[in-house]
């Protein structure tokens, strides 16, 4: 019985060759999810593979179509617009941070629909706004406006967006009954 745990086995050893093991390290990571040629470039640098190496794989690998910056970007900014409602200055930025370079983020970007963005604000506030009752008009503004500006949205589109989500919800209240949730 051993006392540690096994090391990684990424099939790195002293005898071994730099470019076979970088190939797996390189397959193990696109087995687990779609990456920027960055993303693999700083993994393969930690493991100390050799730059030429890397290069020559990585190469090797757009060639083939396993490693495709302008794919994996389009993937990211669907996904995150699914999952967590970002507009396009936030995608950008987490683009950025992925190595994504900067053409292929604004092809990419360019590609999201203002209107389908605006929707989706839209929605984002309508369930946040169903929290939000009791709350004066202009707190349920201001934070609802603060949500969409992390999110990356632009003043012009939050506050578009909220004062229309706020109309409507005023609108289907009983008659009589006001906003801040005096029935």
């Amino acid at each position: 019985m051993r006392d540690e745990e096994p090391p990684e086995d990424d099939g790195w050893t002293e005898d071994a060759d730099p470019e076979s093991v970088a190939r797996k390290i390189l397959l193990d990571q696109l087995s687990i999810k779609a990456r920027s040629r960055k993303e693999l470039e700083d993994r393969l640098a930690r493991r100390n593979v050799p730059v030429d190496v890397t290069a020559r794989l990585l190469d090797r690998f757009e060639e083939v179509g396993l490693v495709d910056d302008e794919a994996f970007a389009r993937a990211w900014v669907e996904g995150r617009q699914r999952s967590r409602g970002l507009a396009t200055k936030a995608l950008a930025a987490e683009l950025r941070r992925k190595g994504v370079d900067d053409d292929t983020t604004k092809t990419v970007l360019a590609e999201v629909d203002p209107a389908h963005e605006e929707e989706t604000a839209a929605v984002l506030v309508r369930k946040k706004l169903r929290s939000m009752r009791g709350l004066e008009p202009q707190v349920a503004t201001r934070r609802l406006v603060g949500m969409l500006a992390r999110k990356g949205y632009s003043p012009g589109v939050a506050y578009a967006v909220v004062r229309r989500e706020i109309g409507a919800a005023a609108e289907s209240l009983d008659a009589g009954a006001e906003w801040a949730g005096d029935d």
